[in-house]
């Protein structure tokens, strides 16, 4: 026992040299000015470097499965005119190429990529960490890193297992390790999806340091036939994020826990005071006066975004996250959390002004946390030019993609899960650890639904926070939330005990108004907004929603998958379970 405790003690004094290298103390007063120094609009937005998931043919036909060797590199990138370069972790096929975002992987329906992983970071980290909680430590150095495509149906040994996790030329590999090729059949309809890390504690910094990018499933007949925008002029992925710097351009990441006799480094949420579009802050786009198809993902740690457009613009989304919504929907703002994606179309054409901007009035954390200022309700500008340069043949069609509702597949569920969302804190009532019905990650599955079934999940939210429920491997959709009437906390007092919706009498408190689904995010997602306070109810398919056929592998293998809260600060202190299916 001695000698355990001895090693605890050197892998945390180890840490506290290592673990908040290069973080000087900064108050968040001096954090907001060095982003409101920053001008805003001043520097283009990128345009996203793509990769084929596939081979081409001499015509540029699809001939076959692609292979690809993607790496995770230690690089610089230049977030903004007026800043240094910064340094960076970052995907691409060399240090050289290597973006935040990183490259757009395209693939085909029904055509297998095939990728490589390889981690070419440093010994160190660039951010500051926890070792505290739950986290891939690698004994002799380096930075753990694991991929997981975000909503790709795949197999349990290519789905980037948050305990799959390996250093630099795998020196170090974590325990369910067993490959470095991953294979993503993109059996699944054509859809939005990206890839980010996965390391078991480490998501939110890694993820903060620039390992983000997207992944479309493209489906070429039907998008022919939709005859949406189209081209890489046209059709345009933005991934938002926010984030702090110091002066000299670099990273800021908290050196201090809210709880730092529990925990030294880690605190509940992340929020930047600069808002950032593919890797620059508070870009511009100069567009012409016709449509375009936008592909956006709030890849922030924890801010959620709800996007409106300046001189009478809306938005037309025509899907969310990994499909199309069965026919388009127009509004005004669209709310996205943490993770979660909206395929919209923006006509230009439909004012008469010469600039719109894209804002951000979502409070943080959401729904009644800090209202946003100046600088993080601003997102980017549109700078509109002209008529367009060739006619614009492209539309917006009446239906889009038909699938099952979720009322009729929740009629067909064979199993009903209350699922319990906990947030614990400490004498002070700062957060300390965040469970799912009150067990750890480590501690067994609880949730072993079987493969081919649909299951729905009764989501309690006893928390104050809105959450992104993402489960791996599985689309779903939120058929309703209920708020709960507990007036006097006898629930949450029973639930904090028990964690038993049963046993603590469910049904004499879920009596509140019922609140709908949004329209716009009526269809299969891979994330779904849980309110506080409210019973959100899931419908969970574990079988291929366009035609209900099983699996194209055995997803009962291990090592499992889990599923968890995607505000990425509550994921890595264990609000995160595992997930197994059975036969």
């Amino acid at each position: 026992m001695e000698s355990v405790f001895l090693i605890v003690l050197l892998v945390l004094e180890t840490c506290s040299i290592v673990c908040l290298a290069q973080s000087p103390p900064i108050t968040d007063q001096a954090l907001h000015q060095i982003a409101a120094s920053l001008q805003m609009f001043v520097d283009p937005v990128p345009q996203i470097p793509n990769l084929l998931g596939y081979t081409p043919g001499r015509h540029g036909e699809v001939h076959g499965p692609g292979r690809l060797t993607i790496g995770m590199y230690q690089t610089k990138w230049k977030f903004h005119r007026d800043f240094p370069p910064t340094t960076v972790f970052a995907y691409g096929t060399s240090q050289a190429t290597a973006t935040v975002p990183g490259p757009t992987i395209n693939a085909i329906h029904s055509v297998p990529t095939y990728v490589t992983w390889e981690n070419h970071l440093p010994k160190n980290h660039i951010l500051p960490w926890d070792p505290t909680i739950s986290a891939a430590i690698a004994k002799s150095g380096g930075v753990p890193t694991v991929v997981h495509l975000h909503g790709g149906v795949i197999s349990p040994a290519n789905d980037g297992s948050a305990l799959a996790w390996f250093t630099a030329n795998f020196a170090e590999k974590g325990p369910v390790w067993s490959q470095s090729t991953y294979m993503y059949p993109n059996a699944q309809h054509a859809g939005n999806l990206w890839y980010h890390d996965h390391a078991l504690g480490l998501t939110r910094v890694n993820l903060l340091a620039g390992l983000i990018a997207p992944y479309i499933i493209r489906d070429p007949a039907q998008e022919a036939k939709l005859n949406l925008p189209s081209g890489p002029e046209f059709d345009r992925n933005f991934f938002i994020f926010d984030r702090n710097f110091y002066a000299d351009g670099s990273l800021y990441m908290n050196r201090t826990g809210s709880a730092p006799e529990v925990h030294p480094q880690w605190q509940p949420e992340y929020f930047g005071h600069a808002i950032v579009v593919n890797g620059k802050a508070w870009p511009f786009m100069n567009v012409q006066r016709r449509k375009y198809r936008f592909r956006i993902t709030n890849a922030s740690n924890a801010r959620y975004l709800n996007l409106a457009l300046t001189n009478g613009l809306s938005f037309t989304v025509i899907g969310s996250d990994g499909s199309y919504l069965p026919s388009p929907v127009t509004s005004s703002s669209i709310l996205l959390s943490t993770s979660e994606i909206f395929d919209v179309v923006i006509d230009f054409s439909l004012t008469s002004a010469s600039e719109s901007i894209m804002t951000n009035d979502a409070p943080y954390p959401f729904p009644t946390g800090n209202p946003v200022d100046k600088l993080s309700s601003q997102v980017m500008k549109f700078i509109i030019q002209g008529p367009p340069s060739t006619p614009d043949t492209s539309r917006i069609p009446p239906t889009l993609q038909v699938h099952q509702t979720a009322a009729v597949a929740a009629r067909k569920a064979s199993v009903k899960r209350y699922i319990t969302l906990h947030e614990y804190t400490n004498a002070a009532a700062q957060p300390t650890h965040l469970y799912i019905n009150g067990k750890k990650f480590t501690d067994p599955a609880t949730e072993t639904p079987k493969t081919g079934s649909t299951e729905v999940w009764e989501v309690i939210n006893l928390t104050g926070d809105n959450h992104p429920l993402h489960i791996h491997l599985a689309e779903f959709q939120a058929l309703q939330s209920q708020s709960l009437n507990d007036p006097n906390g006898a629930f949450a007092s029973c639930m904090n005990v028990n964690s038993d919706a049963i046993a603590c009498n469910i049904s004499s408190y879920a009596t509140g108004p019922i609140t709908p689904t949004p329209a716009y995010e009526r269809t299969w997602k891979n994330a779904v907004k849980l309110s506080p306070g409210f019973v959100t109810t899931v419908v969970v398919k574990f079988n291929l929603v366009d035609n209900d056929q099983p699996y194209p592998f055995d997803a009962t293998a291990d090592p499992g998958y889990v599923y968890h809260c995607h505000i990425l600060d509550h994921e890595d202190n264990e609000m995160i379970r595992p997930l197994m299916l059975q036969r």
